[in-house]
């Protein structure tokens, strides 16, 4: 998944990024609206997290920008307001979820979680397509009775395909999906990524199908 944090305080960013990383996310960093309004015109996200007072404005005028833009992107309000007109501001606005400072960051990915089984809308991790299930949260994939544990990038790899099954999704899609803007890396490297994927579900009726020219495709031949 790619994540946009867009939080002032660098310290608490630098947890927040670390956390969210080693659980195999690509997070943009953006400590004011600015950047934050930059990196959205360009970039998908298939979650926000959002502090409200940031050095040139108020979060909640940018949670009401996208609303207003047609954005349906997930977006958590983090704040140390505590107050309850704070919390139902925030939802009224559109904000998906609500978590105050200071917490713990097991409850922050939990929050994620949740907030993203809710848009997709399924109840649980668990997602299947053919006779392959994937547990995002486990970061396994089970082909019969045999379940591979996937490395951090096969596995957001794996939940693009999952996400958009049928679909053709180009390299550079796929790129945008995996990679921040701090990291320098080819369309090869995707090449790579899918080559150990198609290993893993050899033995499944599912296949990722290179359509040329285009990208690629997660079907059942």
């Amino acid at each position: 998944m790619r994540f946009l944090l867009v939080e002032d305080n660098q310290q608490l960013a630098a947890a927040i990024l670390d956390r969210l990383s080693l659980d195999g996310h690509v997070v943009d960093y953006a400590g004011d609206l600015d950047t934050a309004d930059s990196f959205t015109s360009t970039t998908d996200y298939d979650l926000i997290l959002l502090d409200i007072m940031l050095p040139d404005g108020d979060g909640r005028s940018f949670l009401e920008q996208q609303r207003s833009a047609g954005s349906n992107t997930p977006i958590i309000v983090l704040t140390a307001r505590s107050e309850v007109s704070d919390r139902v501001g925030a939802l009224d606005l559109g904000a998906d979820d609500y978590i105050p400072k200071p917490f713990d960051f097991s409850e922050l990915e939990a929050r994620c979680r949740a907030v993203l089984r809710r848009h997709s809308g399924t109840s649980t991790n668990d997602k299947r397509f053919g006779n392959v299930a994937l547990d995002a949260l486990a970061g396994t994939l089970c082909v019969g009775d045999t379940t591979v544990t996937l490395r951090n990038r096969e596995l957001r790899l794996i939940e693009v395909f999952f996400a958009s099954p049928g679909q053709i999704i180009s390299k550079s899609k796929l790129v945008d999906r995996l990679f921040s803007y701090d990291e320098e890396v080819s369309e090869n490297a995707i090449e790579v990524y899918v080559g150990r994927l198609r290993k893993h579900l050899a033995t499944s009726d599912v296949a990722i199908e290179t359509v040329r020219g285009l990208g690629y495709r997660l079907a059942v031949p």
